[in-house]
């Protein structure tokens, strides 16, 4: 009897021990599309979102005086990506209604709703002048639809800082919402990053796809910035988001230092996962000395240690995500694209990176 009850005890105590597969990402290729690229009289470049849906690729260029979506393929032969061809461009027009004259359509993020036809867009909008951030809906032609209304805690443009508003977006692991997260902090939140650990918490809303309104919303904590500045400009936000399990997240945060030319760029991927303890902020109006518990998070992967496998050491200003096709092996992949900004900068790439999801 003793050794029976020593027998349930170890294994009581076994099973509480044990832990999940633990989520991992590993780099297999780089591939760059040729920047000064031109079809349909229309450059490409500008990649800021990106979805995957039917074996077709949807990217949203972030080109405000003229809107618009590209359709591709993305053919992954033995762990490369061996083809980006661009399918088919289309542009965000419509005579029928006033929503596009009357919003600055910067757009920043994509995802497509194929069971309805309907492409999904988030727009940081500018704040600088005091032109609202949105989240809206399409047709596959471009025209459009209706915008979504946003909670009161994301009404308030002026509480925001210019170019780091609505950035990501990813379609709910159980189909039936979408997210929406903040690039940077708002005013009334914390401070922006810098060199020393801050608190800098981001929001990501939850929007219902039936009765089309957020109704939860979580801090995502941003990371400081690490290397040295050498500019005036030394900047640190979410660029993607994926929600790859039920609550689980791939955050893209994108560290940005205008000294370093080329260079400029940190990119990390954390695994960020709504916990019991999570604080829902939609209804608290300002975090800065509020009590609250954000996502929690850790680092899956950094940019930093692959370089010697990337295009002259560079990664890029990353700010897509999505999930690719499936590996020979049966594992998932991702693919992450590069906004390159025209060349408008200096020498940036349209770079797409494939990487592996392994549960060890």
């Amino acid at each position: 009897m003793k050794n029976f009850i020593y027998f349930i005890f170890f294994c009581i105590v076994f099973s509480a021990c044990k832990k999940d597969p633990q989520t991992k990402l590993q780099f297999l290729d780089e591939y760059i599309l040729q920047d000064s690229t031109f079809i349909k009289n229309t450059l490409i470049g500008g990649l800021s979102g990106i979805d995957n849906v039917n074996g077709f690729y949807y990217f949203v260029v972030d080109d405000a005086k003229n809107p618009r979506f590209l359709k591709a393929k993305i053919s992954i032969e033995e762990n490369k990506i061996k083809e980006v061809a661009i399918k088919d461009i289309v542009l965000l027009k419509d005579t029928t209604s006033t929503f596009y004259a009357e919003n600055h359509l910067d757009l920043e993020s994509i995802f497509v709703d194929e069971t309805i036809n309907e492409v999904n867009f988030v727009s940081e909008g500018s704040i600088k002048y005091k032109k609202a951030p949105s989240v809206f809906k399409t047709d596959l032609n471009g025209k459009f639809l209706e915008s979504f209304s946003l909670p009161k805690t994301l009404e308030n443009e002026q509480n925001m800082h210019h170019n780091a508003t609505f950035e990501a977006s990813s379609k709910s692991f159980n189909s039936k919402g979408f997210w929406v997260a903040m690039e940077g902090v708002l005013k009334s939140d914390g401070v922006e990053p810098t060199f020393t650990k801050t608190n800098s918490p981001i929001r990501i809303t939850y929007f219902d796809k039936k009765t089309k309104k957020a109704t939860k919303q979580f801090a995502y904590q941003l990371e400081k910035i690490t290397k040295p500045a050498k500019g005036n400009v030394n900047l640190n936000g979410v660029t993607a988001i994926l929600e790859y399990k039920e609550n689980c997240f791939f955050v893209v945060e994108r560290t940005y230092q205008n000294g370093y030319g080329s260079y400029g760029n940190i990119i990390r991927i954390f695994d960020a996962k709504i916990e019991g303890n999570s604080t829902n902020t939609i209804a608290i109006d300002s975090l800065n000395n509020t009590t609250f518990h954000s996502l929690k998070k850790s680092l899956l992967f950094n940019f930093e240690e692959v370089k010697d496998k990337l295009t002259d050491g560079i990664i890029d200003n990353i700010e897509g995500i999505t999930f690719g096709s499936k590996l020979n092996n049966g594992n998932n992949s991702l693919i992450l694209i590069s906004d390159d900004n025209f060349q408008l900068y200096g020498k940036q790439l349209n770079q797409f990176i494939l990487l592996e999801i392994t549960n060890k």
